[in-house]
């Protein structure tokens, strides 16, 4: 009935010949497929098998034929386009294509052939069998959108690993919009496969689905908060791949080395993996050290606790005996002198040392370690030096250094600060001074050198 309506469908100012040859082929070819659908039922039948039995018996013939075909049309394709695609990409200058190999694209486009011929010959074969026939038909679509979503899969993971040799994206949280492509590719599809199954057309059953928004919003709220995160952290620029940083709450202290939409990966200088909820970058607080790799310098901010009875004014003997510090010779002799000629011009009495302008041990102590950080070769001198005395504690006086050391690695830069410490506190004793240490009323019973 259909065919005779396709070809009565042919405008009659052809010429009756055309048509008349086109009504014998496409009736030798239905006479044709009818009678190689019927090949095995006749068979069958011809040997005293009752006609349902064969009815079956044909059917399931026709879909083992089906099944090996498409099988070796599968490995065939499969083979051709693997191999072209890796020879191409064996000659071609850019690795894009060898991704494509990688991510198996070439494999999942080799299903798209055999499943169209499945497609167009199942309904022959079931044509005696129409429930089957939907069912069946049903399969096949849900199966192409399948499929469909095994090649975008394929093709948004090789664009992932390609991004990710680009040097200008290499620090960019490339995971996180591929993974929000694949979240809408896979929700299109599942919606597309039910209003199949549904026989519901495809935009009725979308304005169903907005009225479980409310539902979808709640199962999914850690990946819409993640995908927001995602964006305000790649717009604002706050954390990169290969940054280090440091979050206090989820004791993370490392090098992040993932970004996606649920988790921020961050592998600790311990060799241990921390994974952080994306949104938390926006709504809780951390520190990036970004900021200090890419400046001139590491920070070091430590302080020496000294004893304060061991603070005093430096009598004229013991200034004088300090001027063999090299790094402070000129400092104390421009000092004394101004000191001398201040306390001479205004007649003070020196008979007692607090009266006047005096020295301070601890005073020329601080010039001493600004000079020793001004002269050492770890320490950049373009950034800030300074040695401060902080308010006093219940465990003494704290004396802060605050520099920059030049070089940034970790392991060198502790050794600078070491280095640094090590001298200062092995110093104090030359300027008759005492560090803190519990129990607070020991004797330091180390001679003052050249005493």
């Amino acid at each position: 009935m259909q065919d005779s309506t396709v070809l009565d469908s042919i405008p009659s100012s052809h010429p009756s010949s055309i048509k008349e040859t086109l009504q014998a082929e496409t009736l030798d070819a239905i006479q044709s497929g009818e009678s190689y659908r019927h090949v095995i039922h006749e068979y069958l039948t011809n040997q005293g098998i009752s006609e349902s039995t064969a009815d079956y018996l044909n059917m399931i013939g026709l879909l083992l034929i089906l099944g090996i075909t498409m099988f070796i049309l599968y490995a065939v394709i499969r083979k051709i386009l693997v191999k072209a695609f890796s020879k191409f990409a064996s000659v071609s200058k850019t690795n894009f294509d060898d991704l494509l190999v990688v991510n198996k694209v070439p494999r999942n486009i080799a299903h798209i052939i055999p499943l169209l011929i499945a497609m167009e010959f199942t309904p022959i074969i079931f044509k005696d069998f129409p429930n089957f026939d939907g069912v069946i038909e049903k399969g096949l679509q849900v199966f192409a959108i399948v499929l469909t979503l095994w090649i975008v899969r394929s093709f948004l993971n090789t664009l992932k690993d390609y991004f990710k040799t680009l040097p200008r994206l290499k620090d960019k949280p490339v995971d996180s919009y591929i993974q929000v492509f694949m979240i809408f590719a896979w929700v299109a599809g599942f919606m597309s496969a039910i209003a199949i199954i549904t026989d519901t057309p495809f935009l009725k059953f979308l304005t169903a689905m907005g009225a479980a928004s409310a539902v979808i919003i709640l199962v999914f709220k850690d990946t819409i908060m993640g995908f927001v995160a995602s964006i305000q952290v790649s717009i604002n620029d706050m954390v990169r791949i290969g940054d280090w940083i440091t979050f206090q709450k989820y004791g993370a202290d490392g090098d992040v080395t993932e970004i996606n939409l649920a988790t921020v990966k961050v592998q600790n200088f311990d060799k241990t993996i921390t994974t952080i909820p994306t949104y938390a970058l926006i709504s809780d607080s951390f520190k990036n050290w970004r900021g200090m790799a890419n400046s001139g310098g590491r920070r070091i901010k430590r302080a020496i606790f000294i004893k304060q009875d061991s603070i005093k004014y430096l009598s004229e003997n013991e200034a004088n005996k300090l001027m063999d510090v090299q790094l402070i010779t000129s400092y104390l002799k421009t000092r004394v002198e101004d000191i001398t000629s201040y306390n001479k011009s205004n007649k003070i009495n020196k008979d007692l040392l607090i009266n006047g302008r005096n020295l301070t041990n601890i005073g020329v102590f601080r010039k001493y370690v600004d000079e020793y950080l001004n002269h050492h070769s770890g320490v950049n001198k373009d950034m800030m030096i300074l040695v401060r005395q902080l308010a006093p504690t219940t465990q003494g006086v704290p004396l802060e250094i605050y520099a920059f050391s030049r070089d940034k690695e970790w392991a060198n830069y502790e050794y600078i600060m070491s280095d640094i410490f090590d001298h200062i506190i092995a110093a104090l004793p030359y300027f008759y001074l005492e560090i803190f240490e519990l129990p607070s009323n020991s004797i330091n019973l180390r001679p003052i050198p050249n005493e």
